[in-house]
């Protein structure tokens, strides 16, 4: 267990003192205490489809991403605020929130200085670095709206996002973004393209030394939390990209409720992340405010996954992020790499886990022995994993995708507070989340502060808040399209509230399958349990006007020679692992364990291994990993249709 590659196996990139400007009078914010924060009224059961929580701060209309680094600045000029890795060794050297802004200050000149007029765009492309953090808010300082394209963008995705926003400067990582900027530049006049491999930061600090500070702040004091500030473009997991128009306001606002509802997690005395999900995501970005707004919040970024294991180790985070694929990749990886004595002991340290965190919910609490053996496997297993992510992370929160309630429960039995939220980037982030004092594993909580949730009669979740945004860039017909007459956006999610106001995901509106018995399933919590076991990559459940429910697995690679080793099995290659029939009757276990949660007209009756896997690269995965079901439906058609050569028609009475 001492020398587990949790994230070496990973193959995801795959997440002011302003002296001279004004600010509204009064302190900055008044954040309520946990007390003052009410929970979600309780409801009978006739009126448990809509919940909402008060603001815990008050809002106003100088929120903005200039303004909340200002504050941040004038209520600990000196508190570190990033930390930056040493270029050798282990060292991060502290920076503080002073020392940030002015770098700050000193970039949004040079962006002032090459004639970026208030309202331009300007696109970041480049892995999660403290060079994309320093521009974020330098295009903020300056006025700018900020447009991020993710690292692995093809050409055409680039071309697309960069015209639709008409974005008129993009700085890139390195010299084959750079290739892939100028070439779009041709048919783009306007567009200017900087290097940071060329030194971009350094060059736009030396153009902005003769910009007068009086433009500056008057730039970041024009700003108000209703002018937008970034254009973030969804996956495509349904087609094009959609950019989503994102005011100051929403995002910054919503940091503050969030730093109020969980006052555990970022309004300590220490409170340290380490960000490794792309910046291009809107949950790494609302983190990225977070750690800004929160009164002691200190960040660090880890570009390659590669180095995370020992980045983790040095850095020594108090909380850490992720989206599920993730959290699964570290059970399985653990799963996998052991044998013998050394795997019962982890399984049976998971069991212990999940059994020990279902107790918890229970009335009587664990029993005397379960508290024995739940002792003796922290010891031997559960203290070595929580070293691995730097010995002081007490909370770990996941996002993104549904995380699903098994992993949930082994997290939390090793010892960590886990919290599961939910949201869309059409929310800013978050629209709910677990709470440290009132987790329900399974569900991913309560609203967060000043949002609204509502169950439609479809089952749909329809969102009002702070956070939402204003409209789909130069999509008039998509923006109306998304939300209620009655001005509640429409989410395109499943889902339901129990007694206690926590919310639960069924899944995708549009990825609910009806099979030929007119049965309707939702696909995410069987591609969920299946995705637990240690061969699986992804899976996609099929069965649409089918006579039963099918699915495409494929195995992770990486994992494949441990499982192999572990098992006994001589090595082979993946494709070869395909069709073994070892690896088969494995699967098949796994789909029966998987069958055991839902009825049997929902359960999985045929599969099939595909030889390779789902990436960013093939188009089948989005750069947030998830599966674009509508490209791999198409892609496998033939394999789909393979499925059911041998599955007989069900009569009406066998799908019930």
């Amino acid at each position: 267990m001492d020398k587990l590659p949790i994230f070496s196996v990973l193959s995801v990139r795959q997440n002011y003192d302003m002296a001279q400007t004004e600010h509204p009078s009064g302190p900055a914010h008044k954040v309520s205490s946990p007390a003052e924060v009410p929970p979600p009224p309780r409801t009978d059961a006739t009126q448990a489809r809509e919940f909402s929580t008060e603001l815990a701060v008050p809002m106003h209309d100088k929120m903005t991403g200039p303004w909340a680094l200002s504050e941040r600045v004038r209520n600990n000029p000196k508190g570190a605020l990033i930390a930056k890795k040493a270029s050798l060794g282990k060292r991060w050297r502290d920076m503080s929130a002073q020392a940030f802004r002015l770098e700050v200050r000193e970039v949004a000149s040079g962006l002032i200085a090459r004639g970026l007029q208030p309202g331009d765009c300007v696109s970041i492309m480049a892995h999660t670095s403290y060079e994309w953090t320093l521009l974020d808010f330098a295009c903020w300082e300056a006025g700018l709206v900020v447009v991020p394209i993710y690292e692995t963008s093809s050409l055409e995705q680039m071309e697309w996002i960069l015209k639709d926003a008409d974005v008129r400067l993009i700085i890139v990582e390195n010299e084959a973004m750079e290739m892939q900027a100028r070439q779009i530049a041709q048919s783009l006049p306007h567009l200017d393209v900087l290097s940071l491999a060329k030194f971009a930061v350094i060059e736009l600090m030396t153009e902005g030394k003769d910009v007068p500070e009086r433009v500056l702040n008057q730039r970041a004091n024009s700003l108000h939390a209703d002018d937008l500030a970034t254009i973030v473009y969804t996956s495509g997991t349904t087609g094009r990209p959609k950019g989503v128009e994102l005011t100051h306001g929403s995002l910054v606002g919503l940091c503050y409720q969030g730093c109020a509802r969980v006052p555990e997690v970022m309004m300590g005395k220490e409170v340290r992340t380490l960000l490794f999900l792309p910046l291009a995501h809107i949950f790494a970005r609302f983190v990225e405010m977070l750690v800004v707004v929160s009164p002691n919040g200190v960040m660090g970024h880890a570009p390659d996954v590669k180095n995370l294991i020992a980045d983790l180790s040095s850095f020594q985070p108090t909380f850490v992020l992720a989206v599920p694929r993730v959290f699964e990749k570290i059970y399985n990886a653990a799963d996998a790499r052991n044998s013998g004595s050394k795997q019962k002991l982890f399984r049976f340290a998971a069991k212990t886990a999940i059994a020990y965190s279902r107790a918890l919910d229970t009335p009587l609490g664990p029993s005397k022995a379960l508290r024995a053996q739940h002792a003796m496997a922290d010891k031997l297993v559960y203290s070595k994993l929580r070293s691995l992510m730097g010995g002081k992370t007490k909370f770990v929160i996941s996002g993104g995708g549904p995380l699903g309630e098994r992993l949930g429960h082994f997290y939390r039995g090793c010892g960590m507070t886990f919290l599961e939220g939910y949201g869309l980037t059409e929310t800013a982030a978050p629209v709910t989340i677990n709470l440290p004092t009132r987790t329900e594993v399974g569900s991913v909580g309560p609203c967060v502060p000043g949002v609204s949730v509502r169950i439609d009669d479809d089952g749909e979740i329809l969102i009002k808040g702070i956070g939402i945004f204003r409209g789909y860039h130069n999509n008039a017909d998509a923006t109306q399209e998304s939300f209620t007459n009655d001005g509640w956006f429409r989410s395109g999610d499943i889902g339901s509230f129990d007694e206690r106001g926590m919310l639960h995901i069924t899944g995708r509106k549009k990825e609910i399958i009806v099979t030929a018995g007119g049965k309707n399933v939702a696909p995410a919590v069987l591609e969920d349990r299946l995705r637990g076991h240690p061969l699986v990559s992804q899976v996609l459940v099929v069965g649409d006007n089918r006579p039963c429910i099918g699915a495409l697995v494929t195995l992770d690679t990486e994992i494949l020679p441990l499982w192999l080793a572990s098992h006994g099995i001589e090595d082979l290659d993946p494709v070869a692992a395909t069709t073994d029939p070892r690896v088969r009757e494995a699967l098949e276990r796994a789909v029966a364990r998987a069958n055991e949660v839902v009825s049997r007209a929902e359960s999985i009756r045929t599969f099939t291994v595909l030889p390779g896997d789902f990436s960013v690269d093939n188009g089948l995965l989005t750069p947030s990993l998830k599966v674009r079901r509508a490209e791999a439906v198409k892609r496998f058609a033939n394999e789909i249709d393979a499925l059911y050569d041998h599955v007989p028609s069900l009569t009406t009475a066998q799908h019930k």
